[in-house]
């Protein structure tokens, strides 16, 4: 069996441990090192070689920013999914544009965390989007029977459907994908069409209510 080798960093011990612990409960999947902030990132990917970089943004010394930083400079591609504590708009547009292919809360479930690793290792992205309450209940009260069929979006729009999902503008989105803002405001069209719905809300929506994002 393929592993996916994990490098883990976060100054956080007992979180650490956890996500150690929870990850390593798959069979395809392994932290071959660890680190308690950036410092020793760098050599450690060039030492293991890791499938996938799970790192921490708010780090003494060296913080997660400051990696992506360095491995931008030094052209290291190496997929990194960033896991923070706080939902900071700025911050996560920050991050995409430093290279960051993923970005997920640490309180998320399990098995979010396990398919954004496996996405990430298949050279995909992973951007969780803002879940509020009202969508939750929505998704409870939909009928067992519901069947909706949608047309399949691409990669690259359901990356736009999941930044959308996140509150960001389509300036703030070209901006992070270094695209034109034109070009996302084509695929937002296109998601919208695709989806049959009118406008960005009622997208995120339908999208999170069949399980697109």
């Amino acid at each position: 069996m393929t592993h996916i080798k994990i490098l883990l960093v976060d100054d956080q011990n007992l979180i650490r441990e956890g996500i150690k612990s929870l990850v390593q409960l798959r069979p395809d999947m392994h932290v071959v090192a660890e680190a308690d902030d950036g410092t020793e990132v760098i050599s450690l990917i060039a030492r293991h070689q890791p499938d996938v970089l799970l790192l921490d943004l708010q780090m003494p010394c060296v913080n997660g920013q400051d990696v992506l930083r360095q491995m931008q400079n030094r052209n290291i591609n190496t997929p990194v999914l960033i896991l923070t504590t706080f939902d900071n708009h700025n911050l996560v547009l920050e991050c995409i544009k430093l290279g960051a292919k993923g970005y997920l809360r640490k309180d998320v479930s399990f098995k979010a965390l396990t398919n954004a690793i496996l996405s990430l290792a298949q050279g995909k992205t992973w951007l969780q989007p803002a879940v509020t309450c009202r969508v939750e209940k929505g998704k409870e009260q939909m009928a067992t029977n519901d069947i909706l069929v949608v047309e399949q979006l691409t990669e690259i729009e359901t990356q736009v459907l999941r930044l959308v999902a996140g509150g960001y503008s389509n300036q703030e989105i070209a901006d992070a994908l270094h695209k034109s803002v034109g070009t996302i405001r084509n695929q937002v069209s296109s998601i919208l069409s695709k989806l049959d719905v009118r406008d960005r809300t009622r997208a995120v929506l339908k999208a999170l209510e069949i399980g697109l994002i």
